[in-house]
C-alpha cells in the first residue's frame, strides 16, 4: 500500500517518508483499512510541518494510494538507488545500497548496507562493466514478513553478512534502469533531474523490480560553480608557525597529545597538537578541526593525510607542543605558504569564487589527488585532469595488507591469516581482493575526471612503509635509509616483488579494459637507469597493456633522469617532474630529515631549476609530455611562474591551491602573451 501525493516527486520537495506506506497487507478488509490510514497520514504532525516549511497549501494537496503486488524481497534483498553520489553531488555515477530482506531497514538506518558505484560514462558501451566500487555492509539483521504482524526483524546468517546481496550483472541492470529513469524525468522537467529510487529483488523468482522513483532534492538545486576561499580579517599574537598545509582557517580548543597511547582523550572538533603522526593516528586526525606538529615537512604523513581529509595543518613548527597548552583556544591559519597559530579567536570570512567563467590558462592545470574518496568533490574545481594519483593511499587505507602476504596466504601463520581474513571478508580469493580494491580506488578517480587524463603512479612505498602493512615485516628488509633504498622501479622486476607488481598491472587492466576508463594512464616512479625502465616496460607489455594505447610516463626525480632524458624518452611517452625527490637528491638534503637543515634550500635553488629547465627542453624537442607533480608549484608562487616561463606543459597542484595558483599563472601568461599550447603541453 504505497501513498502518492500530488505534491510529491518535485525537484525541490520530495516529501520522502512524510506519508505512510504499508507492507504485507492481506485481504480486502485490511486493504480498505490501510487505504484510510495512508490517506490520514496526509495530516500527521510531520506532514503538516513539512508543508509549512516548504510553503504548500494544506488543502490544495491530494493523495492517492497505489496497491502493488508485494515483491518477495523478504526472501531476497532490496535497497535504494540514487543517480548521483549523495555526498558530493557528482552526477556521473549511480549509487546503489542493498541489504537482505525488506528495504525499510536501509531507509530507517537500521543496517549498514552493501554499497555499489557504477560509472554512467561507459555504462552500456561495448562490453564494459563499469562498477567502480563495491563495499560490503554489515547487514546484521533483516526485515521479513510475519503472520501475526505485517513484518518482523530477524538476525541474518554469517553467510548473508559476508556475501554481497547483488551479482555484478544485477548491479549493472539496476544502474541501467536508473539512468533511463533519470533521462525520462530530466526530459519531463527540461533540466537535469537526479533521482532517488527504491528497488527490490524477489527471492522466489529472482526478478528485479523498481518500486519507487522520486527526484533527489539536495544536489539538484546546488550551484556547483561556487568555490570557497578563507580570508583572515585581523591580526593576533603568534604562538608558533611552520609549513602550511591546506588553504583554510580553523578555530578551536587545542589538545596536546604526547604519543599514540593517549589518543582516546581526543575529542571531535579539537585541534591536534603533537610531535609527529603516523598511520596509527588517523582515527583522531579524521575528527580534528586542525593539526599542528613539531616535526615534518609538506610531504610528511601529517601533511599528506591532512590534505586528504581537507583539514588545515601546520607541520615542522619545532615547538608547538611546548608553546601550546591543552584547553587553550587558538586560531590556525594555513592560507599562506607559512602557517601561523594565533592565540584566541580571530575573525575570518569564507569567500566564494564563481568558477563558471573562471579564466583558463594555456598551461594545463592538473591536480594531485590523494584519496579516491575526495575525487568526486575535487572534480568540480577548474582543471585539466589529474597529474598524480598515488596508489600508496589506496593500498594503505583500503587494503592494508602486504601484497606478497596475500599471494603467499596459504603459507602464513594462523595469527596472520586471521588478521588477513578480517580485512578480506567476502573474498575467498585473497589475490582478487588486492586487484579489486586497487582497481576500485583507481577507477573512482578515473571516473571523477573522465574523459580528462588521469596519471596513476605505480606504488612507491619505501621499505619502512611497506613494513607497516599486515605481513610486511616478513617481506621487507630493515634499511638504514629507505628514501634511497629498495623503492620504485627497482622493486617491480625483482623476484621478491615482481608477483606483487603483476597485481598492480591487473588492476590497471581492469580499470581500462573492464570499466572502460581509457583516460587512465600510468607512471613509473624512481627509475634510476634506462635499463631499469626497459625492464618495467617489458612487464607492462607482457601483461597486454600495450595493446590499448596505454601511455606510460616516468617520474623525473633523480638527476640521472635529466642527464639521460633523451634515452629515457626512447622508452617512455613522457616525463613528470617530481620536485620533492629531485630537490633532495640534487642538494643532498633528505626531505623528511633533520629540522636543522630544513631551511638551507628548496626547489627554488638554482641547481634544481637548471635541471628542470633542461628536462623541459629535452621533452619539448622530442614532442613528449612534460609536466610537474611535485609539491613546489603549490607552495611557491614564484616557482610556478618559473615553470610557466620555461614552457612546461602541465602543472599538477594540490586541490587547495588550484584557484589562487591558476589566477597567478593566468596573469603571468597574459603578460607573456603566450601562444596557444600544443597537445603535449
Amino acid at each position: 500500500m504505497r501513498s502518492s501525493a500530488t505534491a510529491e516527486d518535485l525537484p525541490d520537495a520530495s516529501f520522502a517518508g512524510e506519508h505512510e506506506t504499508y507492507l504485507n497487507i492481506r485481504g480486502i478488509e485490511d486493504i480498505l483499512k490501510y487505504i484510510r490510514e495512508s490517506m490520514a497520514s496526509l495530516f500527521t504532525d510531520r506532514a503538516i510541518s513539512y508543508r509549512v516549511d516548504k510553503g504548500f497549501d494544506h488543502l490544495k494537496i491530494a493523495l492517492s494510494v497505489g496497491v502493488q503486488r508485494m515483491v518477495r524481497s523478504d526472501l531476497g534483498c532490496s535497497g535504494v538507488m540514487f543517480t548521483l553520489d549523495t555526498e558530493s553531488g557528482f552526477p556521473d555515477v549511480v549509487l546503489i545500497n542493498g541489504s537482505w530482506g525488506l528495504g525499510e531497514m536501509i531507509v530507517q538506518g537500521e543496517v549498514t548496507p552493501d554499497e555499489f558505484l557504477v560509472f554512467k560514462g561507459t555504462l552500456g558501451q561495448k562490453d564494459y562493466q563499469p562498477i567502480i566500487n563495491k563495499k560490503l555492509g554489515v547487514k546484521n539483521q533483516k526485515m521479513v514478513y510475519s503472520d501475526k504482524t505485517p513484518t518482523k526483524i530477524i538476525a541474518t546468517s554469517q553467510k548473508e553478512r559476508q556475501t554481497f546481496v547483488l551479482s555484478d550483472k544485477e548491479i549493472l541492470q539496476l544502474a541501467d534502469w536508473a539512468v533511463k529513469i533519470e533521462d525520462h524525468y530530466s526530459k519531463k522537467h527540461g533540466k537535469w533531474t537526479p533521482m532517488d529510487t527504491e528497488w527490490a529483488k524477489d527471492g522466489k523468482s529472482g526478478e528485479l523490480f523498481m518500486v519507487q522513483a522520486r527526484p533527489e532534492t539536495i544536489h539538484s538545486v546546488r550551484d556547483f560553480t561556487k568555490i570557497k576561499e578563507y580570508v583572515r580579517l585581523e591580526e593576533g599574537k603568534v604562538i608558533t608557525q611552520g609549513a602550511s598545509v591546506g588553504s583554510k582557517i580553523a578555530v578551536g580548543k587545542a589538545r596536546v597529545v604526547g604519543d599514540v597511547s593517549a589518543i582516546r582523550q581526543f575529542k571531535a572538533g579539537e585541534i591536534l597538537v603533537t610531535v609527529m603522526t603516523d598511520p596509527d593516528w588517523e582515527p583522531i586526525m579524521k575528527i580534528a578541526s586542525a593539526i599542528v606538529t613539531d616535526q615534518g615537512g609538506r610531504t610528511s604523513h601529517a601533511a599528506i593525510v591532512s590534505r586528504e581529509l581537507g583539514i588545515p595543518a601546520i607541520v615542522g613548527s619545532v615547538n608547538a607542543t611546548e608553546k601550546i597548552k591543552t584547553g587553550q583556544t587558538i586560531t590556525v591559519d594555513t592560507t599562506g605558504s607559512e602557517g601561523f597559530v594565533f592565540a584566541g579567536v580571530l575573525k575570518f570570512t569564507i569567500e566564494e569564487h564563481d568558477v563558471k567563467d573562471f579564466p583558463r590558462t594555456k598551461t594545463k592545470i592538473m591536480m594531485n589527488i590523494a584519496t579516491p574518496e575526495s575525487a568526486f568533490e575535487k572534480s568540480f574545481l577548474p582543471n585539466d585532469g589529474v597529474g598524480l594519483a598515488r596508489e600508496e593511499f589506496i593500498i594503505a587505507s583500503d587494503i592494508g595488507i602486504h601484497p606478497m602476504a596475500l599471494i603467499n596466504y596459504a603459507t602464513l601463520s594462523p595469527s596472520l591469516k586471521r588478521q588477513i581474513d578480517q580485512k578480506t571478508v567476502g573474498y575467498e580469493d585473497k589475490i582478487q581482493f588486492y586487484v579489486d580494491k586497487l582497481a576500485y580506488g583507481i577507477g573512482r578517480i578515473g571516473a571523477a575526471f573522465y574523459p580528462k587524463k588521469v596519471i596513476v603512479r605505480f606504488s612507491d612505498f619505501k621499505t619502512n612503509e611497506y613494513r607497516l602493512l599486515i605481513g610486511g615485516e616478513i617481506y621487507e628488509p630493515a634499511e638504514e635509509n629507505p628514501m634511497i633504498g629498495w623503492r620504485g622501479a627497482s622493486r617491480y622486476y625483482h623476484p621478491q616483488f615482481a608477483p606483487a607488481f603483476l597485481l598492480e598491472l591487473q588492476a590497471i587492466k581492469k580499470v581500462r579494459q573492464q570499466m572502460g576508463l581509457s583516460n587512465v594512464c600510468v607512471m613509473v616512479p624512481f627509475c634510476r637507469t634506462v635499463e631499469e625502465g626497459r625492464k618495467v616496460k617489458e612487464l607492462i607489455e607482457k601483461e597486454g597493456l600495450n595493446n590499448d594505447d596505454l601511455a606510460v610516463y616516468v617520474m623525473c626525480e633523480i638527476p640521472s633522469n635529466v642527464i639521460l632524458a633523451d634515452e629515457f624518452l626512447k622508452v617512455f611517452d613522457g616525463m613528470s617532474i617530481g620536485s620533492n625527490d629531485l630537490t633532495q637528491l640534487t642538494l643532498g638534503i633528505e626531505r623528511d630529515g633533520n629540522e636543522r637543515v630544513r631551511g638551507i634550500s628548496n626547489e627554488n635553488d638554482a641547481a634544481v631549476k637548471i635541471l628542470i629547465s633542461e628536462v623541459i627542453k629535452k621533452c619539448q624537442a622530442k614532442d613528449k609530455y612534460i609536466g610537474i607533480c611535485g609539491q613546489a608549484p603549490s607552495d611557491y608562487e614564484d616557482f610556478a611562474q618559473f615553470l610557466v616561463s620555461e614552457g612546461i606543459g602541465s602543472i599538477s597542484l594540490n586541490p587547495d591551491t588550484v584557484i589562487k595558483t591558476t589566477l597567478k599563472i593566468y596573469q603571468q601568461e597574459k603578460k607573456r602573451k603566450l601562444g596557444k599550447g600544443d597537445e603535449n603541453r
